[in-house]
């Protein structure tokens, strides 16, 4: 269906469209898409790729060379590229800003289209295949949790956005006897900034190309991390036709961007995926330029979590323990809505510690994810290592806290971390409220009589509240402690994990330090890059300028 679309676009069609999501490949053993994938990961491997900067569709070099390796063995060399410096970036913002009136004029049809093809590219074995090799090799990610995002996710990005999109513009207002009414969906006058993160390649696409579905012209950040994966999504969408110069590939250092961006009187919206520390920044940096800017500049954010596991003493061991297991330590705990504080009543903790411990130490393969039995591989680079690194050594000072299982890490070769379990008596130790970001998971045991004051816990321990999931086979306590808990999450989940959002399945974010809560891949999302225009036609000459009221 997807294809017949590409090749005759109608407005009709376009209004009608109706997507659905991208179904999982499972690379068993054999099978067309393990064997395409392991031909990609080693043409891959036995080169370095070169990555440029891109402006207007043409390549550029500066002398800041950078280099991006695997994080599983880290003096393997995947990719060199080049960081933008002010004056390139300062030519990013002006081709940007000229572009960016053309493109916001093109049939918002035609706009769609690229978008849509770009997805059935994707969904290709051939681009597919490079999608998630590169996911996999440059972020460290297992073939699995590779295809989820790079492929799977960013699939339905591009084609829910467009689904959405044609639902908003079903709504006309009311025209009259006097006059027609017509509401129309312009871009932001000036340029969008990306600034993507390294964990998922998805996000990374979808930020740079949901204010282009919108008609603005973009500026992408890469993640350093995950530069070769995201220049593979660039070059995706420019075999499905997206013009030159609408999405500017700019990798640069954070403080560059930041600054070049937010003192531009162009700037018309940041959209963000990263640290909360640094989202603070650059909402600084916006307001210290706040009278240089020609319009409000709009700040969309998606931030960090320390997202919760509450467990009451009707829960389902069963699930608990597989639904922390993959919270927790998927992709080595180094998603935003990994699970990183648990709630334990007393009456489980004993069965709970002991399969926990079972299962990491005797089932967790932590390996390269070249070996595809693999459950999880090594974090994302030395920055991140040394922080989890700290947090695990604090366990171990404080009289507090207690390893229970895991604590081990070792950077030798790559940046390898084990699966954490630690147990806390104090609700409020830090590491029950900062995040960490790696695959370590902090437990409180509580009275089972005491459920009521851990839901208070819950939710007054951290300024985060991005994910959270409440096990409960009561249904009357299952619902009362929602309602309690109604802030502490974004994505709030009812017996399973806090992991795994689906776009338009559960559109994902979270509030408080979290960030913005604009729900990408929601309905919504697309509209925050968006400046609507409503326009009133007057059919007949005002004769005079006196009111009934007034003869």
């Amino acid at each position: 269906m997807y294809r017949l679309y590409i090749r005759r676009c109608s407005s009709t069609f376009f209004h009608q469209y109706t997507a659905k999501n991208e179904p999982v490949l499972e690379y068993r053993r054999n099978s067309n898409e393990l064997k395409q994938v392991q031909k990609v990961l080693d043409e891959y491997k036995s080169k370095v790729t070169r990555v440029p900067c891109i402006i207007d569709g043409k390549e550029f070099w500066t002398e800041d060379i950078q280099k991006q390796v695997l994080p599983f063995d880290h003096k393997h060399v995947l990719a060199e590229y080049c960081y933008a410096d002010k004056s390139l970036l300062e030519k990013a913002i002006e081709r940007a800003v000229k572009n960016q009136p053309k493109w916001d004029l093109m049939p918002i049809e035609q706009r769609a289209n690229i978008f849509l093809k770009a997805a059935d590219l994707a969904s290709d074995l051939k681009w597919r295949s490079h999608l998630v090799a590169t996911t996999m090799l440059g972020q460290g990610k297992t073939v699995f949790q590779a295809e989820i995002d790079a492929a799977c996710e960013l699939i339905d990005f591009w084609r829910f956005n467009v689904q959405h999109l044609a639902s908003a513009m079903t709504y006309q207002p009311i025209s009259t006897g006097d006059s027609d009414n017509n509401y129309q969906y312009r871009g932001l006058e000036g340029f969008v900034a990306a600034i993507s993160p390294f964990n998922f390649t998805a996000i990374g696409g979808h930020l740079a190309s949901a204010p282009a579905l919108m008609g603005n012209t973009v500026l992408w950040k890469p993640s350093d991390t995950a530069t070769l994966s995201n220049y593979i999504v660039y070059k995706i969408l420019e075999e499905a036709g997206l013009p030159p110069g609408i999405i500017q590939f700019v990798p640069s250092k954070g403080v560059d961007f930041g600054k070049t961006i937010t003192q531009s009187p162009d700037l018309a919206a940041i959209t963000f995926t990263g640290s909360t520390t640094t989202f603070k920044t650059l909402w600084k940096w916006v307001a210290e330029n706040l009278d240089n800017y020609r319009t409000f500049p709009r700040l969309i954010g998606e931030c960090g979590g320390k997202n919760f596991h509450l467990i009451h003493p009707s829960a389902d061991l069963t699930t608990v323990i597989n639904g922390t297991i993959r919270s927790a330590f998927e992709y080595s705990g180094q998603k935003c809505s990994a699970c990183s504080r648990v709630y334990l009543p007393r009456s489980l903790s004993n069965k709970f510690y002991s399969q926990m411990q079972n299962i990491i130490k005797n089932e967790l393969r932590i390996d390269t994810p070249l070996k595809f039995d693999t459950f999880t591989s090594a974090v994302i680079d030395r920055n991140s290592f040394n922080r989890i690194r700290t947090s695990i050594d604090f366990a171990r000072t404080s009289p507090a806290t207690k390893i229970l299982v895991g604590g081990e890490y070792d950077d030798s070769v790559g940046f390898y971390v084990k699966p954490t379990l630690i147990e806390t008596t104090d609700p409020k130790n830090k590491l029950m409220r900062e995040e960490i970001f790696g695959p370590v998971v902090t437990i409180y045991v509580y009275d089972d009589q005491k459920f009521d004051e851990t839901v208070d816990l819950v939710n007054d321990t951290t300024n985060y509240a991005l994910t959270g999931s409440i096990f409960c086979q009561d249904k009357t306590i299952l619902e009362k402690t929602r309602e309690r808990l109604i802030h502490t999450a974004g994505n709030l989940y009812l017996n399973d994990k806090s992991t795994g959002s689906v776009v338009n399945q559960q559109p994902f974010g979270g509030a408080r330090l979290s960030g913005t809560n604009d729900k990408a891949g929601g309905p919504h999302y697309l509209l925050r890059f968006t400046s609507p225009l409503t326009v009133k036609n007057m059919k007949e000459p005002l004769k005079t300028f006196k009111h009934v009221s007034m003869e």
